[in-house]
Parts: structure tokens; C-alpha cells; sequence
């Protein structure tokens, strides 16, 4: 049975600048925290950088000819700070403001919208020096770089996102330390996050003031927390891991306030002074609650929680949580398209954003061309099909779900794992930067064009 999505759906594509962008060093544009974390030895699995990743600043053209082809209606990209204010602050680069403007133009040209985000992660290594996000002084500078920005492209751009996943700009950055810039501190990475926060909140009304019209988000990313038994150290585990991963974004964004549940968590495991946010100022949190015109979603997977502090014969009845391994991705991530629609629902019934885009769902896969030339990459195809009907599923429950982009349009530089990861439904070549429709390309073509999904 063939299920129709709404008329208007938008069907885009997805990319971060620093993923596919290259020329890193072209057209006056500065070194961000990402040149500088891949230039110290042993930060990427395979020892790479993005300095030339998919030669996109040269090869636009020919990569929005290719979404063209394909039939999409929208592109998610990102605009790199420090090409368009190399040092996070003061003189603008035209050069990289230009790029940026042609590529806007080239996209309405071809009927695709544009659909920018202003901060994937790539911060002028000039604002990291003076601090970075863990100083209120980078939330005003990014209010500055969103300013020139939307003055610049914003009577052409009708929906803008403000950040890509502040819980990777904070946590998986300044706690965990796999991201740039590799910290490994508690304080700090609450204080990122209350800082990235700040500047959403502060940008939303700049936008709207240059940009007439406009639609203003957010993307955060997600991963349900699910107990791995009904016991009560592992609904309380998972408790804790949607409190820090999920809840203390949303609830915020959503006006109301940090969950007290998970301040008193951080409290108590000496991550906090006393049950109070230092960084917290007064007025704050009505900043960030600025009310918004949509919302995006990250989804990939879900995390299955144990409660590891405490004995097993201690935590039963203990459930058991197994894939089979034809569903989990090249990443180690399990594929859940039944969490995808929870999810979805419950961001709806729960917060009530006006209008929810899927700004990111794919898969990686260790996918290779065939001796016919192709990328059979089935598995992929498998993904997107069941998330897609998982999307499906929502809006009949009455999710006002507007749009699904998928990550990623092109094979790319995956962070920490350099070039070992391909998440594109186009195949790169990176010796000879061929781009190859993969399988998956094909079918989100036919999806597209029939607005449906079966």
C-alpha cells in the first residue's frame, strides 16, 4: 500500500560545510577549531582532515545540478563561520559571503529552497583562543555573524537554523572530547550549552528583522533513552540519560527552564557548585524560550540503558536487549525506526512546536561499487524506507511534520572517523572526486517524485 505524505511536503538533502566544503585555506577564509583538532595527531580515526573532503567549494554547481536531478525541493546546508567572519568577530570576508550568495541563487534557480544553518560545529580558532563557547562573549559574537549573514542572504532565504545539535557542540565536545575542541571537563561543557543557547536565542529576532518572513529553528539531536529492564537503577539510568541528552535542550527551548531532575544530578555528582547554574543569568532563560517557527530533528538511534554502578544480581529482572547484526549500522548504531516514531510523537504531545522538520536521518554503511559499475547499497535503502513509513506514521497521528532531509547527499569527512564512514546517497571518489548515484539515490527519486512511500 502506497502511503501518501501532505501536499507541500518538502523533500530535501543535507550537508555541514566542513564535511564537504575542502579549500579550507581559499578566499581569506580562516582556521576553525576543526583545522586545528585534525592537524593534532591522533584526534581522527584515520588521521585526515576536511582540507579537501568533497572539493564543494569548487563543485557546487555540479552538486546542486545533482539534487536537481534527483528531484529534491530542499538543501540543509551550513555556512562556515570563519570564511565569512574569519576571525569570529569584526571585518567580513566578501569572498566568503559571495560563495555563499551564488550558491542561494544557483539553488532557487533549480527550484530547490535553501535551507541554511548558520553554526555546524565550525568555530573560528580565534574565538576558541579567547575562551570559545564557555564565554558569553562568543554567544554575542555569533548574534554579530548571524547579523551579516541573514543582511546578506536574507531576502532570498526563508527558513534558517540557528545550530546544529548544541548537545555535540557541548557534551560530545567539552565532556566526552571526541569533537573539537577535545575538552574533557564538566563545568565548561554546561556552560557551552548554556552559551549556544543564549546566542539561538538572541539571533531569532535578528533573523526575522533581515530576513521579513522568514521561519526560524533550531535542530537538536536525539537519542531515546530506553531501560534495558524494568528494574528501578535502569529506568532510572535512562532517566538520567534523557535528562542530559534530550530534556535539557528541550525544555529550555521550549520555556521551561533546565530540568530540575538533572541539575540536582549534576549537583550531586560534582558537576555543579551547588543545585544553581552560575552561567545562568537573569533573563536568560526567556531568551532562549524565544518562541520558534519550527523545530529540527536529528534522529539516527536509540541508546539502550543499563545502570552499570549497580550489580547485576541486584538489578533484576534484567531484559535483554539484542539486535540482529543486519540492524546495526557501519557506525554501531542500532536501527530503530518504531523509537523514530516515539520520538516524533512524543516531542509533539509533549512541546507542541509549531511545525517539526526531520533536518537529519541516514545511515553509514560500508557500501562499494559493484563490478556494474553501481552501489547496490540495499541496507541503506532498507533504513530509509522504514523511517520514512515511521514519518509516515506520525503525521497520521497528528505530528505536524513538514519535511524530511536526508544526511547525507554526499559521502563526506565524518568528524572523528575521518573518511571511514560514508553516509551519502552519492558516492564520492576522494582521489578523483567522481560523485556515483547510489541505489538509495534512485529510490528517493521515486519516493519524490510520487510523493509517497510503499
Amino acid at each position: 500500500m502506497a502511503l501518501r505524505f501532505p501536499d507541500g511536503f518538502v523533500w530535501g538533502s543535507a550537508t555541514s560545510a566542513y564535511q564537504i566544503e575542502g579549500s579550507t585555506r581559499a578566499d581569506g577564509r580562516r582556521e576553525s577549531i576543526w583545522d586545528r583538532f585534525c592537524a593534532t595527531p591522533g584526534r581522527i580515526e584515520d588521521g585526515s582532515s576536511g582540507e579537501v573532503a568533497c572539493d564543494h567549494y569548487r563543485r557546487w554547481r555540479e552538486d546542486v545540478a545533482l539534487m536537481k536531478e534527483l528531484g529534491f525541493r530542499g538543501y540543509r546546508f551550513s555556512i562556515a563561520w570563519p570564511r565569512v567572519v574569519p576571525t569570529g568577530r569584526g571585518a567580513v570576508n566578501a569572498a566568503g559571503l559571495d560563495f555563499y550568495s551564488r550558491l542561494v541563487d544557483e539553488l532557487l534557480a533549480q527550484g530547490i529552497e535553501p535551507l541554511p544553518t548558520l553554526f555546524h560545529w565550525d568555530l573560528p580558532q580565534d574565538l576558541q583562543d579567547g575562551g570559545g563557547w564557555a564565554r558569553r562573549a562568543t554567544a554575542e559574537a555569533f548574534v554579530e555573524y548571524a547579523d551579516v549573514v541573514s543582511r546578506h542572504l536574507g531576502d532570498r532565504v526563508k527558513r534558517w537554523i540557528t545550530h546544529n545539535e548544541p548537545w555535540c557542540i557541548s557534551f560530545y565536545s567539552h565532556q566526552i572530547g571526541r569533537h573539537a575542541p577535545g575538552l574533557q571537563d564538566w563545568p565548561t561543557a554546561l556552560a557551552v550549552a548554556h552559551h549556544v543557547l543564549l546566542s539561538h536565542g538572541w539571533a531569532v529576532p535578528v533573523l526575522r528583522r533581515n530576513s521579513p518572513g522568514a521561519e526560524v529553528g533550531i535542530t537538536l539531536n536525539f537519542e531515546p533513552a530506553v531501560p534495558a529492564s524494568p528494574s528501578g537503577p535502569d529506568r532510572d539510568a535512562a532517566r538520567q540519560s534523557d535528562g542530559s541528552f534530550n530534556r535539557w535542550f528541550l525544555d529550555p527551548v521550549f520555556g521551561r527552564g533546565y530540568p530540575g531532575d538533572v541539575v540536582a544530578d549534576h549537583a550531586r555528582a560534582g558537576r555543579l557548585p551547588s543545585p544553581t547554574l552560575p552561567f545562568n543569568q537573569k533573563g536568560d532563560l526567556e531568551v532562549i524560550a524565544e518562541p520558534l517557527d519550527f523545530l529540527g530533528v536529528n534522529y539516527y538511534t536509540r541508546r539502550v540503558i543499563r545502570n552499570a554502578d549497580v550489580p547485576e544480581e541486584r538489578n533484576a529482572p534484567r531484559a535483554v536487549f539484542v539486535a540482529p547484526e543486519s540492524e546495526w549500522t557501519a557506525m554501531g548504531w542500532e536501527v530503530s525506526p518504531e523509537e523514530f516514531y516515539h520520538l516524533l510523537c512524543r516531542i509533539h504531545f509533549e512541546y507542541r512546536p509549531a511545525k517539526l522538520y526531520v533536518t537529519e536521518n541516514g545511515a553509514s554503511y560500508d557500501d562499494e561499487i559493484s563490478v556494474d559499475g553501481q552501489v547496490h547499497d540495499e541496507r541503506r535503502v532498507r533504513y530509509l524506507r522504514e523511517h520514512l513509513m515511521a514519518a509516515h506514521r506520525a503525521i497520521a497521528a497528528g505530528v505536524p511534520l513538514a519535511g524530511y532531509f536526508v544526511w547525507s547527499l554526499l559521502d563526506n569527512f565524518e568528524w572523528d572517523r575521518g573518511y571511514s564512514k560514508r553516509f551519502g546517497i552519492v558516492r564520492v571518489d576522494y582521489e578523483t572526486q567522481e560523485r556515483t548515484l547510489k541505489d538509495s539515490a534512485r529510490y528517493l527519486k521515486k519516493v519524490m517524485e510520487s510523493n509517497t512511500v510503499e
